[in-house]
């Protein structure tokens, strides 16, 4: 199944964007963990629709009910099972999108698979909605993983040209990763911020969107955890990274710019540290070599599309004609995914991190 993630905790994501509900089941959790519901809450909070002026207007509160795993809050070792409501749906929006698909969205790709009986609306089990379920899950293990002293965290490194500062790939702190947490547009730079959102604004008002860049650090992270070949961390990061829709590319460490680079210049030198612990002079490995975790923070960015769903008139075909025709896209779309992306990424790297960490028990 596609909708199911892990090797040692599982965790299997159902339901559609305007189906009665969308739900998370998670296999594996320790049992005595107390879920702290208040920060789970202002977790699912920065990925809700509707908080700001560069979401959605779609209002969903998001709050997860808690069918089955805990008890008192606590688990209790049983799989853990939460859904989410949808309540604000409008389906009439997207009567149309099951003849005429939207270019940029998998209409036609669900069409061709499902032979017609996808759910269209609202992009069906292909929406951006069924992060919702994915951030339950995430925001659940980054608790847990905090436990053990191992924090996650994200911002927006790029939308279009207007570029963030990057972490500093050897020294990430905790305030580091926490500093944008509660910021509408997660970014460091104040300056940065304030051009990125004129240049959301410009394309809302158009009616069109705009992709850009995510950059996700992990730190406290020990060495050796991972496998070579195809288990590695980057393998099991990207594979969940991935179950994001609009995620397009991810790199790790230099990423694409190791091209470019000699071996002198990319190597990163070991040494030993005051507290005897084998560190390197710089990062350019984000933290991962042979699939294996180093000790250094695992950083990686992530390329995200622009809204798919625009209001500017788009050539597409109407399916059962097989005829060209035009398209005009309604209903309510974020002009700029990143914002409400940020918690989806850090989410997801939790889901790999604490499959993988599993395994090293």
């Amino acid at each position: 199944m596609s909708s199911v993630f892990g090797k040692n905790t599982k965790i299997s994501i159902f339901g559609q964007s305007h189906s009665a509900a969308i739900g998370v089941t998670i296999d594996g959790l320790p049992a005595g963990f107390k879920i702290d519901m208040d920060e789970l809450h202002a977790f699912l909070s920065r990925r809700a629709p509707g908080n700001s002026e560069y979401s959605t207007p779609r209002k969903e509160a998001d709050m997860p009910e808690f069918l089955s795993g805990i008890v008192d809050n606590t688990t209790c070792g049983a799989p853990l099972t939460a859904i989410i409501r949808n309540t604000n749906t409008r389906p009439g929006d997207y009567r149309n999108l099951a003849d005429i698909p939207r270019p940029g969205h998998a209409d036609y790709t669900a069409n061709i698979k499902y032979k017609g009986f996808q759910d269209p609306t609202g992009g069906g089990h292909f929406s951006g909605r069924l992060t919702a379920p994915l951030c339950v899950a995430g925001g659940i293990l980054l608790q847990i993983l905090k436990a053990r002293g191992i924090f996650i965290g994200a911002h927006i490194c790029k939308i279009g040209s207007v570029s963030d500062k990057l972490y500093d790939p050897c020294n990430v702190s905790v305030e580091d990763l926490y500093c944008t947490s509660e910021k509408k547009l997660p970014v460091i730079d104040k300056e940065a911020a304030l051009a990125m959102s004129d240049l959301i604004l410009a394309q809302k008002a158009v009616g069109n969107s705009i992709g850009g860049a995510i950059e996700c650090a992990i730190i406290g992270l020990p060495a050796g955890i991972g496998s070579p070949i195809f288990d590695g961390v980057e393998n099991r990061i990207a594979q969940c990274v991935f179950g994001i829709p609009a995620i397009k590319g991810i790199e790790f460490g230099c990423g694409f710019e190791v091209a470019e680079m000699t071996g002198s210049q990319n190597n990163d030198d070991f040494y030993v540290d005051d507290n005897g612990l084998v560190k390197t002079a710089t990062n350019n490995h984000g933290g991962i070599l042979g699939g294996i975790s180093s000790g250094m923070p695992v950083i990686f960015r992530v390329a995200v599309k622009p809204t798919p769903s625009i209001g500017i008139e788009q050539n597409s075909v109407c399916i059962p004609t097989n005829e060209n025709t035009k398209l005009t896209v309604k209903g309510r779309h974020d002009p700029c995914i990143l914002p409400r992306a940020v918690p989806c990424v850090e989410a997801a790297a939790a889901i790999a991190v604490f499959d993988m960490l599993c395994e090293s028990i």
